[in-house]
């Protein structure tokens, strides 16, 4: 994953410290952090989470070396996470994050793609692929959020994270079936990350109850879904208390050129729980005919 050094003093900027911050590019009008990791002739764009505190960072740290071996991987911050851009009067949305993802494209010369979207992610490729299937080449959608659903009682308390460490314990013992996974510094850590100046703010002002609406804004229409022909890989864990495991079978029935993957004993961070299963499952999808 890059980072990058400032030649004119020889010294090192917050990317040399901190792995979360990569570098920056112009994302249709929105300055946006991103990683990259590898080279090749096929290139994967990586779409995080919307949980609190969530960096492409967070979500990717053990995908992208990974997937770097075989493929260009990119993994950009959405507008209001991470470390990308924090507007004044910001509008955030699935049109704007998907506007944004094309941009991070646009700006790095991809004219077409492969697409990585985890939860709020999978929305988010979902409603890019809709709007310019042109650009996208196959998907991979895990715990995707882009159909209806009833908001669970986990994705509730997701978004409402209250910026307090006792709560960011609560909220993590909803991701991982493994317990052990969100017990110990990893709570601290993610509190600590969510709640750096700003971050809790911009956060706190996406999502606020009722949080029903924002499970429908972030849906794709239905026909516009059976439409898409890309080939796709679904992946979902089977003890999922975000997204239920329900909108993954949704998906399998609009999507005609789809394929869904379930883990057992696996929440909703699959790329983590079931590392090496998710990193190889993905990457025999893209190098696969």
């Amino acid at each position: 994953m890059t980072s990058t050094q400032d030649t004119d003093t020889g010294t090192q900027d917050p990317a040399a410290t901190n792995p979360a911050i990569g570098r920056d590019v112009d994302a249709n009008g929105i300055r946006t952090n991103y990683l990259e990791a590898g080279s090749g002739d096929q290139t994967i764009v990586f779409v995080h989470g919307s949980g609190p505190g969530v960096t492409a960072y967070a979500n990717w740290r053990g995908v992208l070396p990974v997937l770097g071996e075989h493929f260009r991987c990119v993994a950009p911050d959405m507008v209001g996470f991470g470390y990308s851009e924090r507007p004044e009067k910001p509008n955030y949305g699935l049109d704007t994050w998907a506007d944004q993802t094309l941009g991070v494209m646009d700006a790095l010369g991809i004219e077409k793609a492969h697409l990585v979207g985890n939860s709020f992610g999978g929305g988010i490729a979902l409603r890019l692929a809709t709007k310019h299937p042109d650009r996208v080449d196959k998907m991979v959608l895990m715990g995707s959020m882009g159909v209806p659903f009833e908001i669970t009682e986990g994705l509730d308390n997701v978004w409402g994270f209250q910026g307090t460490l006792e709560h960011m314990k609560s909220v993590m013992g909803y991701f991982a079936y493994d317990k052990s996974l969100t017990s110990g510094d990893l709570a601290q850590a993610r509190f600590e990350g969510a709640t750096q100046p700003g971050f809790q703010e911009s956060f706190s002002s996406m999502f606020p109850a009722p949080r029903q609406r924002w499970v429908e804004s972030m849906t794709v229409a239905d026909d516009e879904i059976r439409k898409l022909a890309h080939r796709t890989l679904i992946v979902h864990g089977r003890e999922d208390q975000v997204i239920p495991l329900e909108t993954s079978l949704k998906l399998l029935q609009l999507l005609d050129n789809a394929d869904l993957s379930v883990f057992s004993h696996c929440g909703h961070w699959s790329m983590i729980e079931r590392k090496d299963d998710f990193n190889r499952q993905v990457r025999d999808f893209f190098l696969s005919n």
